[in-house]
């Protein structure tokens, strides 16, 4: 029955992709099968072999560590702002982010990142069946950031045509970037994290390939990645560190925010109703989480979290799924941790546009235009790979 469900919402998935195609006629889907195979692959190694638990720990274990080291600059600055035993989240989760930014600054700097995007771009474009520019980039939004990415490519940005920039904004929402796994990583599984970035990756293009269909002329299939500005290295790691904590206080403005957002309306909802909003977007998501493989009887919980996602971030969801996540299936609990794992929420249409718009007004605007179709797309990558996992779990 577990199967069933799986191959049902799978189909699903690609059926809602497909309703929202540009030129169904045009979709080719030999790479997409091959794709499809490959996450299954993937996952099953991942988790449940030996050889991706080692990899999932070694992958954890650094990040591990990079916290510890990030938590020596927190405590000299912050030491002694909390109490024993307590671990304040803008504290410990969010302002690691500074430290992890420096350091893919650093090999951003010695030119070791930019190689390993490249490199892997240029194997994921055998892959997907697409071009140079849309692989590079899915690569490079998983490194430096779903906005930084376009400013590796600002050379041509402005003369990309719209189907090829849906693709390249819809595989920036779909992943994850580097700077901010750690604090996935306190919050989750590390193991459903890893997964998640891998399938994300192959997942974009799937249901890109499927709404956004076309072909790159090989002639067009030209990456021009920009070079950063010649900075000293005091001067970019200067950089880095204001970005670093740019994003973190960021994040915790829009949690601090939505948070309190979501328990006032919460309070409305369940005063007017005898029912928390949340517990409404529960019943809307229900079906969604049920093709996912969540069993019924969970299926309304995980639906909640799942719209929390939607409307407001990732983050927000992961809190609200750490306070129920004792009562939920390890089955369910996995399926779901997966889903949280990417950039799909609406207040990313708005960080992508800003960011195209602030390198081309023009382009900014084509964005802007398709943003809610963006989403879609984005929400459907989630859904998949989380159906992905349900095969595997």
């Amino acid at each position: 029955m577990t199967y069933i469900i799986a191959i049902l919402g799978l189909v699903v998935v690609l059926g809602l992709a497909l309703l929202a195609s540009n030129n169904r006629k045009q979709v080719n889907y030999k790479p997409i099968a091959i794709m499809i195979v490959l996450q299954l692959i993937l996952a099953y190694i991942l988790l449940n072999t030996r050889f991706g638990l080692v990899v999932i720990k070694a992958f954890a274990g650094v990040f591990e560590k990079l916290l510890k080291y990030a938590a020596a600059g927190v405590d000299f600055v912050f030491g002694g702002i909390a109490n024993d035993g307590q671990a304040p989240f803008f504290l410990t989760v969010l302002l690691p982010i500074v430290f992890i930014s420096v350091l893919i600054g650093i090999f951003q700097y010695i030119k070791v990142l930019p190689l390993i995007m490249r490199a892997l771009g240029f194997v994921l474009s055998k892959v997907n069946g697409m071009g140079k520019l849309e692989s590079y980039n899915a690569i490079a939004s998983a490194m430096v950031g779903q906005s930084e990415v376009f400013i590796t490519v600002k050379k041509q940005l402005g003369r990309i045509p719209e189907h090829r920039l849906y693709t390249l904004c819809a595989s920036a929402m779909s992943t994850v970037s580097m700077s901010i796994v750690g604090a996935y990583m306190t919050m989750i599984e590390p193991k459903y994290v890893v997964t998640a970035l891998v399938l994300n990756l192959f997942g974009g293009f799937i249901i890109a390939s499927i709404i956004n269909p076309y072909k790159v002329d090989e002639n067009e299939d030209i990456l021009e990645v920009q070079e950063e500005e010649k900075q000293s290295f005091f001067e970019m790691l200067g950089e880095y560190i204001m970005d670093g904590f740019k994003v973190a206080i960021i994040v915790g403005a829009m949690l601090i925010g939505f948070v309190a957002l979501m328990a006032a309306i919460d309070s409305v909802f369940d005063m007017i109703f005898g029912v928390t909003f949340q517990h409404v977007l529960g019943y809307i998501f229900a079906p969604v989480a049920f093709i996912m493989g969540v069993p019924w009887a969970e299926a309304v919980s995980a639906g909640g979290i799942m719209a929390t996602k939607l409307v407001t971030n990732e983050f927000v969801a992961m809190i609200q799924l750490g306070k129920v996540q004792e009562a939920m299936s390890p089955r369910t609990l996995g399926i779901i941790s997966v889903f949280l794992v990417s950039f799909a929420n609406f207040s990313s249409i708005g960080i992508i546009a800003g960011a195209v718009k602030g390198l081309s007004e023009k382009q900014g605007n084509v964005v802007a235009r398709f943003g809610l179709k963006l989403l879609y797309g984005a929400t459907l990558v989630s859904v998949l790979s989380a159906i992905i996992v349900s095969f595997i779990l």
